[in-house]
């Protein structure tokens, strides 16, 4: 008997997709990126200010995404936009790219965070942390593929669980670590500002991912505006807390030349045990970060199938269990395969950052050109927000992206030049999609 076909079904509270964003972005940069922040800054005051940025400028982008997400709710997110605003295209490489290199690599990358805190607590030998990475993408693509209700409890818990550890370090920095006062020791340039943001944004990168849920969030329509805009607020507080904590109890020079900060304001607090809770922490930041991204990524990949014949077994919603199970099967394939690859090059964490930031910023680019074109080719859909003070602010975005896209390019190195030789990759099976199309529909 053939499998039901369905479409996705407003499942999620704004509770949960808020839980979904925070789970996400609040992963496991925010215990790695501070350091860098704070080498290349000149005072306290700047380094706290790079992390306001940092909001504002994600705010900048979630008021853009605000608008679409309302006016286009669709399984398909960013792939929905850009195939209405430039064809099938443009669409299907994104679709093509977010599959092979963009939301596989972000899976990839926290699933080796998490196999890289595991192995000190139980080693499995010289590939113990890729064999806890592959673990870790098996099981919980296996809870997702269980059903929506599995994977989005599974969040919420985690998500909780992360906050509020986040919330016990910021205390425990102030009340009892001995203060260090918050020097400007650091040998950071005034020019130097620029790549500090560039951290800044990577940590804030992942809160777009509400695009992918906004068919199945409650009156959406009216409730993906809380969403985003309450996801930016709960991070931006979070990142600007957990920093002043770090400066507080560091001091610049030291958060500067840490390479585990938390651990280390966790250790002149309370001990060694403060540490130990750190390590405990950040692997359950990645397993959220992981899981949150399992469940928005195969969401794509279900609209690629849903749109081109030849991805069609991608296309099918299993109404029993309301997940697109082999979109988050192939994903998961596509992910394992990721962490061999940074299981033979020995770097996994960088090689993943690397692989994904030039193509992600590309896409995010064109996103924000297609709420222009969109505004202006389809001015009659009825739009539940419209984005503040347009054109500018997705003019603001569009240049923020733009930014960030030229200096991936420059930083990223070979991981980078790999990642989008794999997006040029889709071209030909684009050029065999529309050949196929075409003699079945002459």
């Amino acid at each position: 008997m053939a499998t039901k076909v369905t479409a996705p079904k407003p499942t999620l509270s704004t509770i949960d997709a808020i839980a979904l964003i925070v789970g996400m972005v609040v992963g496991v940069g925010i215990f790695k990126t501070p350091a860098l922040v704070a080498a290349n800054t000149q005072s306290a005051g700047i380094a706290l200010l790079a992390w306001l940025l940092g909001g504002g400028m994600s705010l900048v982008g979630a008021l853009c995404y605000a608008e679409l997400t309302t006016a286009y709710p669709d399984a398909g997110g960013t792939y929905h936009y850009l195939m209405r605003a430039f064809g099938k295209s443009p669409a299907f490489l994104f679709a093509w790219a977010r599959m092979t290199v963009i939301q596989t690599g972000s899976i990839a990358l926290p699933a080796f965070v998490f196999g890289d805190y595991a192995s000190r607590l139980l080693p499995l030998g010289e590939y113990s942390s890729a064999i806890y990475a592959i673990g870790v993408i098996i099981c919980l693509t296996g809870l997702n593929i269980l059903g929506v209700q599995q994977g989005k409890w599974t969040q919420n818990w985690l998500t909780a669980a992360k906050v509020i550890g986040l919330t016990l370090i910021i205390i425990v920095s102030i009340f009892f670590a001995p203060q260090v006062p918050p020097n400007a020791s650091t040998t950071a340039t005034q020019n130097a500002f620029g790549q500090a943001m560039i951290f800044v944004l990577l940590t804030y990168g992942g809160w777009n991912e509400a695009a992918y849920i906004s068919a199945e969030v409650r009156n959406g329509k009216r409730n993906m505006v809380r969403v985003l805009l309450g996801s930016i607020a709960i991070i931006t507080v979070i990142f600007v807390l957990i920093n002043l904590a770090f400066i507080y109890g560091l001091g610049l020079a030291g958060l500067a030349s840490s390479s585990a900060p938390t651990a280390d304001l966790m250790r002149r607090a309370v001990g060694e045990n403060g540490a130990r809770f750190v390590s405990f922490l950040i692997a359950v930041s990645a397993l959220g970060a992981v899981n949150a991204t399992i469940f928005t990524g195969a969401r794509t990949n279900y609209a690629l199938g849903r749109d081109f014949r030849n991805f069609a077994f991608l296309g099918r919603w299993q109404e029993s269990t309301g997940t697109p199970k082999n979109a988050l099967l192939v994903q998961g394939a596509i992910s394992l395969a990721l962490v061999v690859l940074g299981a033979l090059t020995r770097k996994g964490f960088e090689t993943m950052v690397d692989y994904t930031a030039p193509v992600f910023w590309l896409f995010f680019l064109l996103s924000g050109v297609a709420l222009l074109v969109l505004r202006s080719r389809e001015p009659n859909v009825p739009r539940p927000f419209r984005v503040p003070l347009y054109p500018w602010t997705p003019l603001l975005f569009c240049a923020i992206c733009a930014y960030l896209l030229y200096s991936s390019l420059i930083y990223a190195g070979i991981g980078g030049i790999t990642g989008v030789i794999i997006l040029l990759t889709g071209i030909p099976l684009l050029l065999l999609n529309r050949q196929r199309t075409t003699s079945t529909n002459p």
